[in-house]
């Protein structure tokens, strides 16, 4: 007798589409929920860059751009015009003070200083000439006091006989009282001479000093007369390395124009150019330093020169100990301009992230999920390879500093 099979209504057949779709529904509305008030965006590992936050010596500086000057340029001028007749040396020779580079002719200028030569030695004659007629002026009075004295001697002696004379009635009154008023002519005569003589000894010291000052300074206008004609020469005013020397024989040159210029290579220095944002923070003494031939090398600002030009102005810095064997005068190199002193602080490597996020926040990784999450943090100052973290971050966290430009303003990035 045939029996009635019954169908099982649960097969395994049907539960295990069954299953797996109620897991996939779980699994997504499991997601869902996490997820839900927090934006996600999937990236790939290989296009970020990371950064551990460390804590360091922190330094804010900036990098400069400078070029090798000599310690010191002296400009050669012509003092006086002229036409180049001889050229001693050659473009970037190395001279000694004193050294003849060109030989100037002026005719003009040499026939002024003999004219101005004769015309000085004529009035030094003329001045001489009276200075000797002084002389004899006074070899003349004295001369006349020395008379008068004689006279005065003679004549005493002549009065005191005709007195006697008188008394005895040997000559008569008139002849006594000639006598006697020849001999008061003379003194008052004398009393003249001596009133005479010191005034022309006070008169004579007098243009002596005038004559002695008038030739002096003859002489020095001399003097420079003849500087004037040593000035055709143009000697190196230092020791140092010749520049810009163009002119040629028979060349005419102005007075008062740059000839050339001498550069003092004893020593150098580095002109830099610091942005203008900068100009406040730069000042006369602060520090820097530049590798060369792989040693670093300490520089100090020693001038700042206050023009701004197309955006940045110029320190000129010198070396504080130790000068580089083989820097050469024109060579460019790039200096580290210290801005502060070294300082313990909490830093991050500077990347393309700032540029988004202004360094207001940024993605913190958890290397245990995989997962970056958005944290605010606060940066103080930077330098060109750190910022300064102030707060937000912690010592050994894990920081995508690469841009971010492609994740909008996502709470979280999934890794891949």
């Amino acid at each position: 007798m045939d029996r009635k099979i019954e169908k099982k209504t649960w097969r395994w057949q049907r539960l295990v589409p069954i299953a797996l779709i109620s897991a996939l529904v779980i699994y997504f509305g499991f997601n869902v929920y996490k997820s839900s008030g927090t934006s996600r965006l999937n990236v790939q590992t290989e296009r970020l860059l990371l950064d551990t936050v460390h804590e360091g010596a922190f330094q804010e500086f900036i990098p400069v751009t400078g070029a090798v000057l000599p310690i010191k340029t002296v400009l050669i001028g012509a003092i006086e015009g002229g036409r180049v007749d001889q050229r001693y040396v050659e473009d970037g020779s190395i001279l000694k003070a004193g050294q003849p580079i060109l030989e100037l002719s002026n005719p003009d200028l040499q026939l002024n200083y003999l004219n101005q030569e004769a015309n000085i030695v004529a009035q030094i004659n003329q001045i001489r000439t009276n200075s000797l007629q002084m002389e004899q002026q006074t070899l003349n009075l004295k001369e006349t006091a020395l008379n008068v004295d004689y006279q005065l001697d003679l004549l005493g002696k002549r009065v005191k006989r005709n007195k006697t004379l008188y008394g005895d009635g040997v000559i008569s009154e008139v002849d006594f009282q000639e006598t006697e008023d020849e001999y008061e002519h003379l003194l008052r005569r004398k009393e003249l001479l001596v009133q005479t003589i010191r005034k022309d000894s006070a008169t004579a010291v007098l243009q002596q000093q005038q004559m002695e000052n008038s030739l002096d300074l003859m002489q020095r206008n001399l003097q420079i007369a003849r500087k004037s004609l040593d000035n055709l020469i143009v000697k190196a005013p230092i020791d140092g390395q010749l520049a810009g020397l163009t002119s040629e024989l028979g060349e005419l040159i102005v007075e008062g124009s740059q000839i050339a210029q001498l550069d003092d290579l004893s020593n150098f220095k580095i002109r830099v150019q610091v942005d203008e944002f900068y100009i406040s923070r730069v000042f006369v003494g602060q520090t820097g330093s530049f590798q060369f031939a792989g040693d670093w090398y300490n520089l100090s600002i020693q001038k700042i020169y206050p023009q701004v030009i197309n955006g940045a102005f110029a320190a000129d810095m010198i070396f504080t100990d130790k000068t580089p064997d083989g820097i050469k005068r024109g060579q460019t190199v790039s200096v580290k301009l210290e801005l502060s002193a070294q300082e313990n602080a909490m830093m991050l490597a500077r990347g393309g992230f700032y540029q988004t996020t202004g360094g207001n926040w940024v993605y913190v990784l958890d290397p245990s999920s995989g997962v970056a999450h958005k944290r605010d943090i606060q940066i103080r100052r930077q330098n060109p390879n750190f910022y300064e973290i102030t707060s937000g971050l912690e010592e050994g966290e894990i920081v995508i500093t690469s841009s971010y430009e492609n994740f909008g303003s996502k709470d979280e990035l999934i890794l891949k």
